[in-house]
C-alpha cells in the first residue's frame, strides 16, 4: 500500500511520480499515467484519483497519440516487466511521438485565459490563492503531492 494523507482534493498520493517525469522514450506525463494504472489494478488508486484517470492528463495523452487508455491498461495488465511493456508501448504509439508538442501543452495546461480562470478555482480550494508560482495544472499537483512546497 502507499503512502497517503487526506487534503483539500481528497486522498493524496505520495509515491506517484511527477507530471513533469519524462518516461525514457521522451513524453512527460508517461511515468505518472502508468504508476496510476499499476495503482488501479492493485485496487489501491483513491476515489479521489479515480475521477480523472484515463481523462484529465491521462486522456489528453492517450489523445495527443491518437491511442485509447484502455489499449494502455492491458497492455500494463498483461506485460511480465517493464522491458515488456515499454516495447508493446511503443509498438502501440504512433511512429511520430511529436514529443515536443506535447510536453509544451502538459507544461502550459492553466495558462490560457479560460485555464487561468480555472486554475484560480483549484488554488482557492487547496488555500493556495496567494501563490504566484503555482501557474499549471502540472504545479497543482506537485503542490498537491507535497513536490512544490
Amino acid at each position: 500500500m502507499s503512502e497517503t494523507a487526506s487534503g483539500p482534493t481528497g486522498e493524496i498520493l505520495y509515491d506517484l511520480p511527477s507530471p513533469y517525469q519524462p518516461h525514457p522514450c521522451g513524453l512527460l506525463h508517461l511515468p505518472r499515467f502508468l504508476a496510476k494504472i499499476r495503482k488501479h489494478l492493485a485496487g489501491e488508486l483513491p476515489k479521489s484519483y479515480q475521477r480523472n484517470f484515463t481523462k484529465g492528463f491521462d486522456g489528453f495523452l492517450c489523445l495527443h497519440l491518437g491511442i485509447d487508455p484502455e489499449d494502455v491498461i492491458e497492455i500494463v495488465r498483461t506485460s511480465n516487466d517493464e522491458a515488456e511493456r515499454d516495447r508493446r508501448l511503443l509498438e502501440l504509439f504512433p511512429d511520430d511521438l511529436r514529443i515536443a508538442v506535447w510536453n509544451r501543452k502538459l507544461v502550459q495546461m492553466g495558462m490560457s485565459s479560460m485555464g487561468r480562470e480555472a486554475l484560480d478555482d483549484v488554488k482557492k480550494k487547496m488555500n493556495a490563492e496567494d501563490r504566484d508560482d503555482l501557474v499549471s495544472f502540472a504545479d497543482m499537483i506537485d503542490f498537491d503531492e507535497g513536490r512544490i512546497q
